[in-house]
């Protein structure tokens, strides 16, 4: 209980110093600086992982990586939908950071729920590991779909119009504020709403995540530690690779591989450890393999290589063709913008939407 609770404390540490060194002063980061905080956090990740690897043993060290390594990856397909909703929301990009770090936060205390109740229940049941590999089966399936690499419908959606029915909200930003005062009323802003968004967004991420980091290890220790080191170093993702996301053109079908391997690993586990009465007689399967982690890791690290490698090779062919340009966007009349030009994607839909918004932040009687 003390590891979990020095662990905790360091998490809520780190959040706290990244808010007030980098986020309580609303700006839009340097891709340096971007850069310097996601080296500097997967390095924390590194260092864990080996002193973690040196006290425990090399299998649950092995586990650790895996896991990490797979919500890193699946963290970097959730920005698509982070950047559908800033841009949805129309968020300035300088307030950006806040949403994103309160995001981290929300989907920490939601994740630990989680990760809490899916190892009481895998202990209690060992049936939960074939639902855990089905539910990630059909995340697979839905990946590879076409339709899967991000509708226009903006997550969350219906949760904002339920809380913008219940809740007195206004359209323009007050700087970063969550609240405005009009007329002697208290109103909520678009920045609290793209919370909600966010949050409810993250909730339906975890659903597809502990699963797939489940089916790594049985160690919920493990697990929270993966989950929160791959989401601490989230805020700086989003900014600094923002512009290689529309280059990532293969990231779903990869990830929907990665996610059908884990399915599959779960599903063998549970045959391995069945005690359902209507299969095999509730007795164990013992021909069922069980993949060790050193598998795991290989297939996790070779399919992202794989990955990316493939999906650069079809950008600059598509570029070199002249049916996209570099970033791997099709060629289409770029709207005039005066102003500053956004080097990544994530700030340059953020900007372009932000529009009027970002231009009087406090003139919450203009309108």
């Amino acid at each position: 209980m003390s590891v979990w609770l020095i662990s905790a404390a360091a998490v809520l540490g780190l959040i706290i110093f990244d808010f007030y060194a980098h986020v309580r002063t609303p700006h839009a980061p340097t891709f340096k600086e971007s850069a310097i905080w996601s080296a500097v956090y997967i390095a924390l990740a590194i260092v864990f992982g080996i002193v973690f690897m040196v006290i425990v043993g090399p299998e649950h060290g092995g586990e650790f990586f895996a896991g990490y390594i797979t919500e890193k990856s699946l963290s970097v397909d959730n920005l698509f939908v982070f950047l559908l909703i800033m841009t949805s929301f129309r968020v300035p990009r300088e307030n950006q950071q806040k949403v994103l770090l309160v995001g981290v936060a929300i989907a920490l205390i939601m994740r630990t729920i989680f990760i809490l109740l899916g190892a009481a229940a895998l202990n209690a049941w060992s049936w939960v590991f074939y639902l855990f590999g089905a539910i990630l089966l059909w995340t697979a399936w839905k990946q590879v779909q076409p339709e899967s690499d991000h509708e226009d419908k903006v997550p969350g959606g219906a949760i904002v119009a339920l809380f913008k029915k219940m809740v007195p909200t206004v359209d323009e930003y007050n700087s970063d504020k969550l609240t405005v005062k009009k007329n002697g009323k208290r109103f909520l802003t678009p920045m609290f709403l793209v919370m909600v968004a966010i949050g409810f967004t993250d909730l339906l991420f975890a659903l597809d995540s502990i699963p797939a980091i489940y089916g790594l290890t049985q160690e919920p220790y493990v697990v929270f530690m993966a989950n929160a080191l791959a989401l601490l170093g989230l805020r700086q993702l989003y900014f600094l690779i923002g512009g290689l996301l529309d280059r990532l053109v293969y990231l779903a079908q990869g990830l929907g591989v990665i996610l059908a391997f884990i399915g599959f690993k779960l599903i063998f586990h549970a045959m391995h450890v069945n005690e359902l009465p209507f299969i095999n007689g509730g007795k164990h399967i013992e021909w069922a393999p069980e993949i060790g982690i050193a598998t795991s890791l290989t297939v996790i690290i070779g399919t992202l290589v794989i990955v990316t490698v493939a999906s650069l090779w079809k950008t600059r062919r598509d570029a070199a063709k002249g049916t996209t340009d570099s970033d791997g966007k099709p060629h289409l009349p770029a709207p005039a913008h005066e102003g500053e030009a956004a080097p990544v994607t994530a700030g340059t839909a953020a900007t372009e939407a932000s529009g009027t918004s970002a231009e009087t932040p406090d003139d919450t009687d203009a309108r």
